[in-house]
């Protein structure tokens, strides 16, 4: 399994860290903090310290999807963000949906996007269509 060594070295680390999981910002930062002075050591990391960096990058993560989880967008929201970042009214979408009107229902959200619209989409900005779904 793991030699004498090495798990006295990280039951150093952990005691002198004590690690546990994520619950303020200050925590959050701090961890954060050790990562990096961590990573900074590059190849010259020990195993144990390697291991250690493990168990805070997971700490971390479980910190960052409990908090800075992004919501999922709707189809209509994610029209919305690519008119705006290549700012676009929503005459410039009638060769994607057809006709003015059905170009404003569908900002609306009175309209959802059928197969072709999300064809269109995908060609237009170069993305997936699971971008739309």
């Amino acid at each position: 399994m793991y030699s004498t060594a090495l798990r006295f070295e990280y039951a150093a680390l952990l005691s002198s860290t004590l690690p546990a999981v994520i619950r303020s910002e200050a925590e959050n930062e701090r961890f954060i903090q050790m990562l990096e002075d961590l990573d900074r050591k590059g190849r010259r990391m020990s195993s144990a310290e390697r291991r250690m960096a493990e168990l805070l990058t997971l700490l971390l993560e479980d910190f960052e999807e409990r908090h800075y989880a992004l919501k999922a967008a709707s189809p209509v929201d994610v029209v919305s963000e690519v008119m705006q970042a290549n700012d676009l009214k929503q005459k410039d979408l009638v060769d994607v949906f057809g006709t003015p009107s059905i170009v404003s229902e569908v900002v609306n959200g009175k309209r959802k996007l059928n197969a072709e619209h999300i064809r269109k989409l995908c060609r237009r900005f170069r993305v997936s269509p699971e971008v739309f779904c």
